[in-house]
């Protein structure tokens, strides 16, 4: 527990109101959107302004208290669970959107900025921001940087790592450090921005974020292309990227999806395919048509039995809508989901494929698998209860096999869910030592006394 003088003089900095220690509190900021066990911090403190953020930085560092920032909790990590001996930092109320300049086509947000609300407000002056995480209608623009978070836009588009110009934030020490710029390029010192990117809190506690913005595509194309192998579907993906076509999205499900979504949302799914690919193109208007042609014609030569142009927006619409559901479908069949998202190299994604469902066989369970194929960027969904301990012995073999063919397929832990708690046991499988080693040290040396959500990306501990 942290004492009562620290509650105190964490009332004087945001004001009572913005101070929760109840352990009915508590409970709320003791999990995130993975499946691990949850810890209670001592205190949750929701600041204003970045005069108070400072105040608490520099209060959690004299008594070396560790600090966990939450923005909505949607990570999929772990990177969120609190200390047991720490507080919360919560950024709701820092949720200004201070700048965004046309001219120069960049944009000045506080990190607990809505993902949406911001896409929302520059669509509106004809620019574009393209990250758009699957959570983005609560996830916080803190977040996603913290996490280096990505979505369906990412093939074309890139992360959210390609749009961050510059931050603002706190060190452990509770100095203020700014880097980047508003410039379209910067090689001042050390690339500090990209090293916070991505960095799940464990270096700095973001105060601005600079991003970049882009023009809005002058035109849109979706289509939903129908297989009745996974194969097929799968092995398409790899065709239109060979192509050198590179879609906006190029979004995969499988049946088990399709059903789960179509339950839910009644978007008119073919329940009886064994696969959907959801694509768009965007662009200039005679790109888009050009290349919606050569796509339609590549996913027939591949063996879609049907494809469906959405001929409006509001159809369009309706395909996104479903594709954004199925996290959410898939939630309602078993009291606990797993969403993983390893990833591998794009001409990698049949074999991939093939695997996951090889996988499920041999564990016995249930995985739906959807996600950004486009990228490489699988979700394979397993779907059980933790409850049963013997069905989740199995689950948690079946993630490490999941791991493992990634990895052996020269792919990678995470495409955008971060590391986190899940995900540090298995780093060493994919970066080695040395690197957990070099990280650890480049911690210690920005963060001495390991206050700054510890345990986290290198399962450090000190």
């Amino acid at each position: 527990m942290i004492s009562q003088s620290i509650v105190s003089e964490l009332k004087k900095i945001v004001g009572p109101e913005h101070l929760l220690t109840e352990r009915e509190d508590m409970l709320t900021y003791s999990y995130d959107a993975a499946v691990l066990d949850s810890q209670m911090p001592c205190a949750a403190v929701m600041p204003g302004t970045t005069q108070e953020v400072g105040k608490i930085v520099s209060l959690c560092h004299e008594n070396r208290i560790p600090i966990t920032v939450r923005g909505s909790g949607t990570n999929l990590s772990g990177g969120t669970i609190p200390e047991a001996t720490g507080i919360v930092l919560l950024t709701g109320r820092l949720n200004k959107i201070i700048e965004i300049n046309e001219l120069d086509m960049y944009a000045v947000v506080q990190p607990g900025v809505v993902t949406a609300t911001l896409a929302a407000a520059v669509e509106k002056k004809g620019l574009f921001y393209p990250p758009d995480p699957g959570s983005q209608a609560v996830s916080t623009l803190g977040g996603n940087v913290a996490e280096n978070a990505g979505g369906l836009r990412g093939l074309k588009y890139g992360v959210t790592k390609d749009y961050v110009m510059g931050l603002h934030f706190f060190d452990a020490q509770g100095r203020y450090v700014k880097t980047g710029s508003r410039t379209v390029k910067c090689a001042t010192g050390y690339n500090i921005t990209g090293l916070m990117t991505g960095s799940e809190g464990t270096l700095g506690i973001l105060d601005e974020i600079i991003l970049k913005l882009i023009p809005a595509p002058k035109a849109r194309q979706a289509m939903v292309a129908v297989y009745d192998t996974m194969d097929a579907a799968s092995e398409t993906v790899a065709e239109i990227i060979a192509a050198h076509i590179v879609p906006a999205t190029l979004e995969f499900l499988d049946n088990f999806t399709i059903r789960a979504v179509e339950d839910y949302s009644h978007a008119g799914l073919p329940v009886d395919a064994a696969a959907l690919l959801l694509i768009e193109v965007d662009g200039h208007p005679a790109v888009v048509a050009e290349e919606g042609e050569k796509v339609e014609a590549l996913c027939r030569k591949m063996g879609a039995k049907d494809i469906k142009r959405a001929e409006t927006d509001a159809e369009r619409d309706k395909i996104w809508a479903a594709r954004r559901s199925a996290l959410s479908a898939l939630a309602r069949l078993k009291p606990t989901l797993v969403l993983e998202d390893a990833t591998v190299p794009r001409s990698k994604i049949p074999e991939m494929v093939r695997a996951l469902q090889e996988i499920a066989k041999t564990y016995k369970i249930d995985i739906g698998t959807f996600g950004h194929a486009g990228d490489g960027n699988l979700h394979p969904t397993i779907l059980t209860d933790r409850r049963n301990v013997e069905e989740f012995k199995r689950v948690e073999e079946a993630i490490e096999a999941i791991f493992d063919k990634a990895l052996g397929l020269g792919g990678t832990l995470s495409g955008e869910h971060g590391t986190g708690i899940a995900k540090a046991p298995f780093l060493e499988k994919e970066t080695g030592w040395s690197s957990i080693l070099f990280s650890r040290q480049l911690r210690q040396a920005m963060d001495p006394h390991n206050i700054l959500n510890p345990g986290k990306i290198t399962g450090v501990s000190q």
